[in-house]
């Protein structure tokens, strides 16, 4: 009850100032501990996950408490986005609650401490247990983006259990280009090059790769022709989106910035479902977006996921959500 109490009090802050205290009280050791849970194992890309329920990118930006995430019971977590410099991201207010809608809009464009501080918050616990990743992305003013990746993986590859390439951000001018087919087979190319020396050195690890969801059929096909060419490990589907459902009803509804939590939830379920159907087994899917109850979670894993991931909801329904949505996947689970 005591974390609810703290979730209600923490809506009452503006959204970026909020995330901050929620941040400080978890380094202060003021996150909740989750309670041992049924088997709920699950392989992804090689990685065993404790359970198929992770932690998305934004919550983490710099790696300051993936640990303790992992103790309140995610079976993963994706820190960052981090880009090789450190950045302030776009002009404040950038993040808008649409509490009619539980959903976010933000406009933050890769606020972050930098490539550097990233590196060594995963150094230092690296020889704690856990499945980390690291979420990586481009420096706004940057002129070769793909560069930023390759030089991002060589510093994160040590310390991270994997990585994830991260094209699908609408806050940074031209991310989303990387998307289409020659620039998309360019990236993972270079990035290729890259895992094969780190691998020589620091052992394998999976690379993922994610999407957005507003991403046309085409796309779509391409996408998953390259990665499967490209031996990319796994997609994440998916990012924020710039479309605006007619239903929102919040006065921020048309904010500028990518849009999170329940009003994604369809659209992004339906851009796994795509992919599921275009790639069959090849690939393991990470479904993200709206998950905001027991029964989304389970939505997602019907629709073709592997494993899930969420954020957006837990600032509307606090960590009892995750208690939720682990007792829904393990019920699930045992009923395959």
């Amino acid at each position: 009850m005591i974390y609810d109490i703290a979730q209600n009090a923490l809506r009452l802050l503006p959204p970026e100032l909020a995330h901050h205290a929620t941040l400080r009280a978890i380094q202060i050791g003021l996150a909740p501990r989750a309670q041992a849970s049924r088997k709920m194992e699950v392989e992804l890309a090689g990685l065993i996950l404790p359970n198929p329920i992770g932690l998305a990118a934004g919550f983490d930006k710099n790696a300051l408490v993936p640990d303790a995430m992992l103790k309140c019971g995610f079976g993963f977590v994706e820190c960052g986005t981090v880009t090789p410099r450190p950045q302030q991201g776009n002009p404040k207010p950038r993040i808008f609650r649409l509490n009619q809608d539980e959903a976010i809009i933000n406009a933050l464009g890769f606020n972050n401490h930098g490539i550097e501080n990233f590196a060594r918050k995963l150094k230092s616990r690296a020889n704690s247990p856990g499945i980390i990743g690291a979420n990586l992305g481009a420096n706004k003013d940057s002129t070769d983006k793909i560069a930023d990746y390759v030089f991002g993986l060589h510093h994160v590859w040590e310390y991270s259990s994997y990585i994830t390439i991260n094209i699908s951000s609408p806050n940074t001018k031209g991310l989303r280009d990387l998307q289409a087919a020659a620039a998309l087979e360019e990236l993972l190319g270079r990035i290729n090059m890259a895992r094969a020396k780190l691998t020589n050195i620091h052992g394998k690890r999976p690379i993922f790769l994610k999407v957005a969801p507003d991403i046309i059929d085409a796309e779509v096909s391409d996408i998953a022709k390259i990665a499967l060419a490209t031996k990319i490990d796994a997609l994440i589907i998916s990012n924020t989106t710039i479309s605006r459902p007619p239903h929102l009803k919040s006065p921020h509804r048309k904010r500028q910035g990518g849009l999170s939590g329940k009003p994604l939830f369809d659209l992004s379920t339906q851009k796994l479902r795509d992919f599921k159907s275009t790639l069959g087994d090849k690939m393991p899917l990470i479904g993200v977006g709206g998950i905001s109850s027991g029964d989304d979670a389970v939505i997602k894993l019907e629709a073709g996921a592997t494993a899930i991931q969420l954020y957006t909801g837990l600032v509307f329904h606090g960590m009892g959500l995750l208690r939720e949505i682990r007792d829904a996947v393990a019920e699930y689970m045992q009923g395959k």
